[in-house]
């Protein structure tokens, strides 16, 4: 049968045969691994390497998956799935025209504002600078160009399209967030601050970065008083088959005098970890949560909130707005495209959040955050 497949070759057999010959290596952003080992919760201070491996905080959940339930999943993406759940239609303004998206960050340039690239990527305008965080911005999400998930959503801005960057922020190696084929066309490398877990710093300088600063759990940078903070995240990471868990994976807040901003990255749900941010850092202003790539639930729980695990997430850091991410741009797991957001708002709800308060962007779209705000100042 000729048709496009989830490794982008037309024809199935091939395409299973890849599948199992690059299981561990182009399915690490897609797929749920075995729960790491642990270390005592991050609130303690503790993110250090054990063995050159870095853990989860103590408590993480894990799953009882099999290698079979990893295989069905796997059949699924390179025979069973329908090309429609792998390329979806995209629906009516989920992705806005790049002049209309240029149009909106020009409009908000000089105050703090989000704007949402697609997947995970943003851009924040905050206290004067721009961040970039998580920018995947091409077409695969793998490590070789025309084989692994492609984005069936473009992204808010190509690369050269970008405004002047100050820092590039990574919350982990995994290709759907640190893409490497985007962030070698950014200009600026030279000046350009860019803040990364612990063990990654090596990969970005080889890639012509200079000014990088690796972070763990519990330590901060600034940035002409811009305050970046690392936080715990439930994750891990890879880029190949043996590199597992050989550099760390982190979430970060954002924080300026008027606002902070919690970016989850990549994150499954911990009823412990969470909730300290809040007691150590005061509430968050806006919080950007995923709430994609979530099912199969027995092979996801470990690795990824589902999207009322992710409202509650928000509630626990005493974030004022939740903004949706991680999805409506690549395929990453079975749920319905475009199912998250619906679940999500009806979260929020239950939770207490009212409609404005739930943020579903469109991928170019540009918000202020001016009265999404707490007064960082005001709650320490």
């Amino acid at each position: 049968m000729n048709r496009p497949t989830f490794f982008g070759h037309r024809r199935r057999g091939r395409a299973f045969g890849l599948a199992l010959a690059g299981l561990a290596a182009i399915g690490q952003s897609a797929c749920s691994a075995p729960a790491p080992a642990s270390t005592p919760p991050a609130q303690s201070g503790s993110a250090e390497a054990v063995d050159g491996k870095f853990r989860n905080p103590d408590g993480s959940p894990s799953t009882a998956s099999t290698w079979r339930d990893e295989m069905a999943l796997w059949w699924w993406f390179a025979v069973g799935a329908k090309k429609e759940a792998l390329s979806p239609p995209v629906p009516p303004g989920h992705v806005l025209p790049a002049d209309q998206a240029l149009a909106l960050l020009a409009a908000h340039a000089n105050q703090d504002s989000l704007t949402w690239l697609g997947h995970a990527a943003f851009l924040i305008r905050l206290h004067g600078r721009t961040l970039l965080v998580d920018p995947f911005l091409t077409d695969y999400a793998s490590p070789i160009g025309g084989i692994g998930p492609r984005r069936y959503a473009g992204p808010g801005l190509a690369v050269d399209r970008l405004p002047p960057i100050d820092a590039l922020v990574i919350s982990h190696n995994h290709y759907d967030h640190l893409d490497l084929r985007a962030i070698r066309q950014l200009p600026g490398k030279n000046r350009m601050k860019v803040f990364v877990p612990a063990g990654l710093g090596a990969l970005l300088r080889e890639n012509g970065f200079s000014d990088v600063t690796e972070l763990k759990w519990g330590d901060s940078s600034t940035l002409d008083g811009l305050r970046i903070i690392s936080v715990p995240a439930v994750h891990f990471s890879s880029r190949g088959v043996f590199d597992k868990n050989a550099t760390h994976w982190s979430g970060y807040v954002f924080e300026s005098p008027q606002k902070r901003v919690y970016f989850a990255g990549d994150t499954a749900y911990h009823d412990t970890v969470f909730k300290p941010l809040r007691q150590t850092l005061g509430p968050i202003d806006v919080a950007l949560v995923p709430i994609g790539a979530y099912q199969p639930r027995a092979l996801m729980t470990d690795v990824h909130v589902d999207p009322e695990e992710a409202v509650q997430l928000g509630r626990d850091i005493g974030a004022r707005v939740l903004v949706g991410m991680h999805w409506g741009t690549v395929v990453l797991s079975t749920e319905p495209p475009f199912e998250a957001p619906q679940r999500f708002r009806a979260a929020g709800r239950t939770k207490g959040y009212a409609d404005p308060s739930l943020w579903v962007m469109s991928i170019g779209e540009t918000r202020p955050l001016a009265g999404a705000a707490v007064t960082a100042a005001s709650t320490r």
